[in-house]
């Protein structure tokens, strides 16, 4: 084009003749003449490409193409692979006309293939349908880029949403949802959708026959909503949560967000969706907060929660700990050894026996990590007092004052490992408020020694006043003596020593 433009310039303002625009651009006066006369852009590639080779065989080529189609798409040929073939049948071109018509033919097999799908229109009554979904988002936790879950809900008639976020993608993150959901909501919607999620569903059979998650079913049956797991590849049967996921990843989520923990997050996630209800409704008048509250009394109500827990059996090791999840957690010292039922949920691990709850912590993300609570193991210094020294659940105990001057005074002292082990025995049951009163009266006297402490702490723990004790009936004297100290002198009998 630049060469057009020079030629023209030269010929028409310049006045130069033809040949001499040719002997100058080293042309043809042929080629100067046509450009002088083109009026549209002169079109540098064939309409059609000669194929004088692979005419023959572009037959052979499709139909290997086609029968290729329908195989996996990792057990089709490569036009490296047809190439070869077409070789061994007699031909003689060049690889890149194989590579070419291959490229045309699936360009125009995908063309042929695109269907434009339609949908109808759909209309939800008020508390008829809710919708769920997952999503991976990034944000920054704690100074540090995470990819974390976030658990999608919507109300298909007023099209509320409600979004939480959580590490993990596990049955007992979304039993936790659906609690956060529904309270967040204020009622239950008849049904839920779903897609075939292993937490959710357990088998898919023909049709909308599935074998939903025993635990899943519980979940249900408590909030009294009809679960319905869509037809897989078929997003659209759920298309409004499919459509909150990019909405809610480009307005929350760009640029990435910053917070300090989950509590955070989902803190602001709650906000921010309370803040987006009130956009206009696309379908009605009014905004979506309105729409929601016209739809709040179509809700079940919830009456309680629903203890959203996986349980599970565990064996306590001889160190007292059990392993969830790649972190372990520590159990009181009797229980060592044997056999425990755990309740995982989304945010603490709780331990139980014997119908009792033995230990609670908070749930740890990430490996390796321990949670330990000295208490279960004050029961073992009872034999083993050497294990205050070194003993990690001690080591990292944070200690009130007194109570930690205490202790440096008695490790000092000889056998002071026992002496402090009897301390923090007769604690158990006081606790470490009693001790460190007592820890502080003998700081005050000026003699911290364990038998010290001890006494003040008994002070402290006893009754001021003993119970008084009721007598029965038959061992009440009718007639009281009456006290007469003069009758000691009437025994010594005049005598006086």
């Amino acid at each position: 084009m630049e060469t057009i433009g020079k030629i023209r310039r030269r010929h028409h303002v310049g006045g130069e003749s033809i040949s001499a625009i040719a002997r100058s651009l080293n042309l043809s006066r042929n080629t100067v003449k046509k450009y002088l006369n083109a009026q549209a852009e002169p079109a540098y590639r064939r309409s059609v490409q000669p194929k004088p080779q692979l005419g023959a065989f572009s037959v052979l080529i499709e139909q290997w193409l086609v029968s290729d189609a329908a195989l996996p798409k990792a057990r089709r040929r490569t036009a490296r692979r047809l190439f070869e073939g077409l070789q061994a049948a007699g031909y003689h071109g060049a690889y890149d006309s194989v590579q070419r018509h291959v490229k045309a033919w699936k360009a125009a097999a995908s063309v042929r293939g695109a269907v434009t799908q339609a949908f109808v229109p759909l209309s939800f009554a008020p508390g008829e349908v809710g919708q769920f979904d997952w999503s991976y988002e990034y944000v920054v936790l704690g100074g540090v880029t995470q990819t974390i879950k976030l658990a999608h809900f919507r109300l298909a008639h007023s099209r509320a949403m409600f979004v939480v976020a959580y590490p993990r993608e596990t049955q007992e993150m979304v039993l936790d949802a659906h609690d956060r959901a529904f309270a967040f909501f204020g009622g239950v919607p008849q049904k839920m959708i779903y897609d075939n999620l292993k937490t959710v569903v357990d088998a898919v059979f023909s049709g909308k026959e599935r074998q939903f998650n025993r635990r899943f079913l519980a979940l249900a049956n408590h909030y009294l909503f009809e679960p319905v797991a869509c037809t897989p590849a078929s997003g659209w049967e759920k298309g409004q949560v499919e459509n909150q996921v990019g909405n809610i990843r480009e307005w929350l989520f760009t640029p990435t967000p910053r917070f300090a923990d989950f509590k955070e997050l989902n803190a602001w996630l709650e906000q921010r969706c309370r803040e987006l209800a009130e956009r206009v409704h696309p379908d009605k008048q009014g905004t979506i907060a309105e729409a929601w509250a016209a739809e709040r009394p179509a809700l079940r109500p919830v009456s309680m929660p629903f203890h959203g827990y996986v349980e599970q059996p565990l064996r306590v090791s001889s160190t007292c700990l059990i392993s969830v999840d790649r972190n372990r957690y520590s159990v009181p010292a009797a229980w060592a050894g044997k056999v425990v039922s755990v309740r995982i949920s989304a945010t603490h691990v709780r331990v139980a026996a014997e119908g009792n709850m033995i230990a609670e912590h908070e749930r740890l993300f990430g490996r390796d990590q321990l949670a330990c609570q000295p208490w279960h193991y004050v029961p073992i210094l009872e034999t083993k007092p050497g294990a205050l020294r070194h003993g990690q659940p001690f080591i990292e105990w944070q200690l009130p004052l007194a109570i930690g001057v205490v202790r440096t005074f008695l490790l000092k002292q000889p056998k002071g490992d026992r002496a402090f082990a009897d301390l923090l025995l007769a604690a158990r049951s006081s606790g470490l408020e009693a001790l460190d009163v007592a820890c502080q009266l003998a700081l005050e006297h000026g003699h911290p020694h364990a038998s010290v402490v001890l006494n003040e702490l008994r002070r402290l723990t006893e009754p001021t006043h003993r119970p008084i004790m009721e007598v029965p009936v038959a061992l009440i004297l009718r007639n009281e003596p009456a006290a007469n100290c003069g009758r000691y002198d009437s025994l010594l009998g005049g005598c006086h020593v």
